[in-house]
């Protein structure tokens, strides 16, 4: 973000697209994931989100300098590298991805209210999609920049559950170190799900377009090359800070019910309501109640990612004016992708169809559509061509064709196991 008249920002101010988009990462079903994880397998899980941090902040600081560096988001910049008509099937599959995630956070939240109130699981979940659609189409960006930014701090709730439960802290240093797990079919599969859930497709698009929104009316680096070097660190540190705001918060869940759910020998948990209802004679009140919360919060922030994401690629590949700056009447078919969004994900609330199996094929298209996507990125972002003298340094550039490394085989493993 730009500095104020002395030249200075505050800590949290020059923060943005990566924190949001980190927490964002920690949505209602990837909660989910990482508390059945921790329930399944005890602290015996906690190695994965340590492996996908520097992976995932390497990823998406890529995304992020391209989209400030050419000024574009990375749909307009995937098209130099892949055939358009693979890209816009990509962009669909994108898109039923996020649908599906978007029923499914709806739903939890609509649980967690149940949950807490002892009714309205459906109202509930059809009023959190009115409010997050009617925020993003009517509230400009850079007002409702700040609701995402504050939303972040549900995250904390998570965090405070650990101070509630009782702690191993040597065992949990083994589980990160020197797990004891079973290399079996379950256990696999689940890793699998760790590593989809956390270096999501979404994430790309959202932290490449939302770079390109926080600097309007400053211009493109590739045009503006005295600002790269405040602004390339700028990014490098909000990535750090975001990204690792995620893990963490992920570590924090998968060790909460690592300690009480698989401790009291619960292992089966499908939801992240099912987590949070599971807690509550086990780890007390509080902690039900800060996991309940949280589920909440993480939703409201995630909703406008999930959909905006898609939105701006879509955007980007039909040359629209796309943008949550942009009023309503100047772009109409972004809001409207927007919108479709949540009507396909409140539709799945109203169909037969089992939210966990729509889960898991969700996953699998994260997976599959996040390799050639991550490749095309790393292609781009090495290019002399596309970000001139901006191109990515040699570690980062190792750390982002190994991260891609991880997800092919993560993709590979979800068909073979």
């Amino acid at each position: 973000m730009p500095a104020d008249q002395h030249g200075n920002t505050s800590w949290f101010r020059r923060l943005g697209p990566g924190l949001i988009t980190g927490a964002a990462d920690d949505d209602p079903s990837g909660i989910a994931t990482y508390s059945q994880a921790g329930a399944q397998f005890g602290v015996n899980m906690l190695w994965t989100v340590v492996l996908t941090f520097p992976l995932m902040a390497a990823i998406q600081a890529i995304c992020a300098r391209i989209g400030r560096v050419t000024g574009q988001g990375l749909a307009a910049n995937m098209v130099h590298v892949l055939p358009r008509p693979l890209v816009q099937g990509l962009v669909a599959l994108l898109f039923l991805a996020n649908a599906v995630n978007i029923g499914a956070d709806l739903a939890a939240m609509g649980a967690a209210m149940q949950l807490l109130l002892g009714w309205g699981q459906v109202l509930f979940a059809v009023l959190f999609a009115a409010v997050s659609l009617l925020l993003q189409v009517f509230v400009p960006y850079h007002r409702y920049v700040h609701v995402l930014k504050w939303l972040t701090l549900a995250l904390f709730a998570y965090a405070g559950i650990l101070f509630s439960v009782r702690i191993d802290w040597a065992g949990v240093a083994q589980g990160v170190f020197w797990p004891r797990l079973a290399w079996t079919a379950d256990a696999f599969t689940l890793i699998v799900a760790v590593f989809g859930t956390t270096i999501s497709p979404y994430l790309f698009f959202w932290q490449s377009a939302e770079e390109v929104e926080d600097a309007t009316g400053q211009g493109a680096l590739l045009d503006h090359p005295e600002a790269a070097p405040a602004e390339l660190n700028r990014i490098g540190g909000d990535t750090l800070v975001g990204m690792g705001f995620s893990n963490a918060i992920a570590f924090c869940i998968m060790l909460t019910t690592a300690v009480t759910l698989h401790a009291a020998g619960i292992s089966d948990i499908a939801t992240s309501a099912d987590a949070a209802r599971a807690l509550r004679p086990i780890a007390g009140e509080m902690a039900f109640f800060l996991f309940s919360l949280g589920i909440i919060g993480t939703g409201l922030l995630a909703l406008p990612v999930l959909a905006g994401s898609v939105a701006y690629a879509v955007g980007e590949l039909y040359g629209w004016r796309a943008g949550l700056e942009e009023k309503p009447r100047n772009a109409k078919g972004f809001y409207g992708i927007i919108a479709l969004g949540f009507a396909a994900g409140l539709l799945m609330l109203f169909l037969p169809i089992d939210p966990i199996r729509a889960l898991f094929w969700s996953a699998v298209l994260n997976g599959v559509i996040a390799v050639p996507l991550m490749a095309a990125t790393m292609i781009v972002v090495g290019s002399r061509k596309h970000l001139g003298p901006f191109v990515a340094g040699f570690w980062l550039r190792v750390l982002g064709w190994l991260a891609t490394a991880v997800m092919a085989a993560a993709a590979l493993a979800m068909f073979l196991v």
